[in-house]
C-alpha cells in the first residue's frame, strides 16, 4: 500500500513564491520548497506570509494557516502549489503575495488518501476551496471520475486544473445546474470508493449517501487549525469513538468513522 504520511521537517521554513496568479475567483501561488520532502495527496501546510505577519486591521492575522496543496512538482526542485481564496485577514495576506516574496511553511503534514482496492473505481467529488486536494491524487490514480461543484461561473475556472471534470454550480451558470453531489448520487456503485473534499454540509451529504449505498468513501475534512501537529486540540472532531485531532489523524478519514450529525 502507499504510504499516506511524507514526515515534516522539524520547524518552519521559508519558501520563497516562483509564481502567482488568478484562477477565476481564486488565487493560484507556487513555492520553491527545495528541502522540502514529497508531500502526499490529502496532506496539508501551515502557511504565513513572511513579511507583514501579524500586524495591520486589528492586529491581526497571527496565526498561520492550514491549507491542502493543489500539486508538488519537480521542476527540478519540489515546487508547491496552493490555491486560495481571499476570505479574510490570513487568506487575503496571503494572495497579495508576488513572485520574490517569502512564504513561511510548516509541514507536510497529516494523513492522506489510501488507494482503492482491487476493482474498485475512484470517484473524486469536491466543493469549491475543497476540491485543491484531489488535484494531485486525480494524477495518480487511473482513470477516476471526477466530479466538482462551485458556487457560480466566477469559481468553476478552478476546473481546469483538472484533467476531465464534470461540474456543477449552485447557479447553474456552468455545468449542471444544482449541488455536486446530484452528479454523485448518479455515478457511484458496489464497486466505487468515493474521495470527497469541501463545505460540512456537502462532506455530510456525502458521508449519509455513500452510508446509504454502502459504498466506502473517505473524506477530507476542514476545520480551524492553530498549530497543525497536535499541540492546540483546536480541531478537534467526532468519532463514534470519540473525539480525535484532525491535523494527526486527518485530515482524511474514512466516512464510516464519522459520527452522525443529528
Amino acid at each position: 500500500m502507499t504510504e499516506r504520511r511524507a514526515l515534516a521537517p522539524f520547524g518552519r521554513r521559508r519558501l520563497e513564491i516562483v509564481a502567482a496568479g488568478a484562477v477565476g475567483a481564486y488565487r493560484l501561488l507556487a513555492a520553491a520548497d527545495p528541502d522540502g520532502p514529497a508531500p502526499r495527496p490529502g496532506q496539508f501546510y501551515m502557511l504565513a506570509a513572511a513579511e507583514r505577519w501579524g500586524a495591520g486591521h486589528d492586529e491581526r492575522p497571527w496565526l498561520p494557516r492550514a491549507f491542502s496543496f493543489l500539486r508538488a512538482r519537480r521542476r527540478p526542485e519540489l515546487v508547491l502549489e496552493f490555491l486560495l481564496e481571499a476570505i479574510g485577514p490570513g487568506t487575503a495576506r496571503l494572495a497579495e503575495l508576488l513572485p520574490g516574496d517569502g512564504l513561511h511553511v510548516l509541514g507536510p503534514l497529516g494523513i492522506g488518501f489510501s488507494p482503492p482496492g482491487e476493482g474498485q473505481r475512484a470517484v473524486l467529488c469536491g466543493g469549491g476551496i475543497g476540491v485543491v486536494p484531489l488535484a494531485g491524487w486525480e494524477d495518480e490514480l487511473e482513470r477516476p471520475t471526477t466530479l466538482l461543484g462551485f458556487r457560480d461561473a466566477e469559481h468553476a475556472p478552478a476546473a481546469s486544473l483538472f484533467a476531465d471534470p464534470r461540474v456543477a454550480t449552485d447557479d447553474g451558470s456552468a455545468g449542471h445546474h444544482g449541488l455536486v453531489t446530484e452528479l454523485l448520487a448518479r455515478d457511484i456503485d458496489p464497486e466505487t470508493v468515493v474521495y470527497a473534499c469541501g463545505p460540512p454540509p456537502m462532506l455530510e451529504a456525502v458521508r449519509a449517501l455513500c452510508g446509504e449505498r454502502e459504498v466506502p468513501a473517505q473524506l477530507a475534512l476542514e476545520t480551524g487549525m492553530a498549530c497543525g501537529y497536535g499541540a492546540c486540540f483546536g480541531c478537534a472532531v467526532a468519532t463514534r469513538n470519540g473525539y480525535v485531532r484532525l491535523c494527526l489523524e486527518g485530515p482524511v478519514m474514512d466516512a464510516r468513522r464519522l459520527e452522525v450529525v443529528r
